[in-house]
């Protein structure tokens, strides 16, 4: 009797592979290194994509579409701040800077710096995916059952978690 090979269900460490695109195909991010999680835990991976692994082995592949309300949610314009560039220190004049700022209650909000336009810099606390629908392609990889230490931690040891 051939054993029958793993799938991914509550309690196993999954790894995947996988690609984010727009709905126009443009890739937006993909991770050919695969990341590893513990499925059924409320790990890093968004709830609809691990529906979707649901039962799946090695090899399968899944596609799943999200609109910003399943996935990194709307954009909220409140989190965008435009300033003069002269008010921001030099490290931080150049789209893609990132910075982290916390209010009085301790709370990190992490901005990128996403234009600089006739004297004036804009800051974005908004994930980059924020406000946008997405088309995930994810490839699992690999499927084994979690340790007791792994399921208690929701971290598969050794794991490079590579999600946002």
């Amino acid at each position: 009797m051939t054993p029958r090979p793993a799938t991914v269900g509550r309690h196993t460490v999954v790894e995947i592979t996988y690609t984010i695109q727009d709905l126009q195909g443009r890739i937006l991010e993909q991770c050919d290194l695969p990341v590893a999680y513990v499925h059924g835990v409320g790990g890093p991976l968004l709830e609809k994509i691990e529906r979707a692994l649901e039962g799946r082995a090695v090899g399968d592949r899944v596609e799943v579409t999200m609109s910003p309300e399943e996935g990194f949610g709307p954009h909220r314009p409140e989190l965008t701040f435009t300033d003069d560039i002269d008010n921001v220190p030099p490290p931080y004049r150049r789209v893609g800077a990132e910075a982290e700022f916390a209010n009085e209650r301790g709370e990190v909000l992490r901005m990128r710096v996403t234009r600089i336009e006739g004297g004036k810099l804009t800051l974005d606390g908004n994930h980059p995916f924020a406000g946008m629908t997405l088309r995930f392609v994810v490839e699992v990889v690999g499927v084994r059952e979690a340790s007791p230490e792994e399921i208690n931690s929701g971290v598969p040891r050794g794991a490079f978690l590579g999600f946002h």
